[in-house]
């Protein structure tokens, strides 16, 4: 263990008194140096959660407060009363920089006693609440949060210090998802946002969109396994020429729809995502004219893609637009970049399913799609 590092991660302890964390509280006060604490991995009772943080407390030096996965086996009815503890003792260190509390199963309910934190300490620049089952009533109080944390800055004048926010796997769907684009548009300093697994529709899609245009500096932004398609997607295009720092791109497992990507790909193709290394659209219903869109964007605008993840779309792995894909790859002497085919759909495994749709009822679907796409790309002047 280093002057400025306290660690217990990983060890399995259950610890439930005061006196079960007596030696590690002994040891932490005779840190003078101390700028990061890691608990995960362990269980903590209230009162050892309160005695830990009685510590921390007394340490202004704080940087990182690594608290993942530390409420294993409690229950519901504790973990408030820890996290109150925890929070009170961060309140007020200015040097405070990330602060992970993933992992730890406390709902809603759990973030009420972290409300004072997120308003108060405005030193914060990364925030980790992945796993925690916030539902979409803590999305809405976290939002909350957040937004009054901004009123804060804006009456002292002060510019947000936010950068990073890690929500996934949170089941926050579109109940709180306008209200986290509001927060995001208030602070409009964030640079990563991950927000992968959280049931969020067309609807909370777009509110996130908007909210996140007002965020210029954004670099990375994870949305996989949420629902966009094309409504989605139209909003996410207006958005992209927004973000000129953007590196990483994942709207994996997302239904995008062709149409969609192709929305996507138009957006790209304005030039203003060129910093682009990483792009993830995985499961998203593409087909043979929305792949090669996209290859005909990797070819002009984006000599910086070194991972490009298509797995799982309508196309077949041999065909000539994934073939044009890999020459656009390679024009930027990215051969490598292109992740695993092996689980590519057959271009027509819709229309062998439904044999009761004939060759006319296609085509007018075809035509109505095409319509709607040329309609929306109108909208977007692409």
């Amino acid at each position: 263990m280093s002057k400025t590092t306290f660690s217990i991660e990983g060890r399995g302890l259950k610890l439930n008194s005061a006196a079960d964390v007596q030696e590690f509280v002994n040891t932490i006060e005779g840190m003078t140096e101390l700028d990061s604490v890691v608990l995960s991995g362990n269980t903590f009772g209230v009162e050892a959660s309160r005695a830990i943080a009685a510590a921390l407390a007394k340490k202004p030096l704080l940087k990182l407060a690594q608290l993942s996965d530390i409420f294993t086996g409690r229950l519901l009815s504790e973990i408030p009363d820890s996290l109150k503890a925890f929070g009170d003792a961060l309140i007020d260190k200015e040097h405070l920089v990330e602060l992970n509390l993933s992992d730890n199963a406390f709902g809603a309910a759990g973030l009420g006693p972290l409300s004072d934190f997120l308003k108060t300490n405005r030193n914060l620049q990364i925030l980790k609440l992945n796993n925690n089952g916030l539902g979409p009533t803590g999305g809405k109080v976290l939002a909350d949060a957040l937004k009054e944390a901004q009123k804060r800055n804006e009456a002292e004048k002060k510019k947000s210090s936010l950068r990073v926010i890690i929500i996934g796997r949170n089941r926050l769907e579109d109940g709180s998802a306008p209200l986290l684009g509001e927060a995001f548009a208030a602070h409009g300093t964030l640079t990563h946002v991950s927000m992968p697994q959280n049931g969020i529709r067309m609807a909370g899609i777009r509110a996130l969109a908007a909210g996140l245009t007002q965020c210029p500096n954004l670099e990375v932004l994870d949305l996989q396994d949420n629902t966009f398609t094309a409504k989605g997607c139209f909003a996410f295009a207006g958005a992209l020429p927004n973000w000129p720092e953007l590196k990483r791109l994942n709207f994996g497992e997302c239904l995008l729809s062709n149409k969609g990507s192709i929305l996507l790909s138009s957006a790209l193709a304005r030039g203003k995502n060129t910093k682009l290394e990483s792009l993830d659209f995985t499961y998203g219903e593409m087909r043979e004219n929305g792949v090669l869109a996209l290859a005909s964007v990797i070819s002009s605008h984006l000599p910086n893609l070194t991972k490009l993840e298509l797995n799982g779309n309508q196309v077949e792995e041999d065909s000539a637009a994934m073939d044009a894909i890999r020459d656009a790859l390679s024009r930027h002497n990215h051969d490598d970049a292109l992740g695993a085919l092996d689980d590519m759909e057959s271009p027509d495994s819709d229309a062998e399913s439904d044999s009761s749709s004939s060759d006319e009822e296609e085509k007018e679907q075809d035509k109505r799609d095409d319509d709607e796409l040329a309609d929306l790309a109108a909208k977007l002047n692409v």
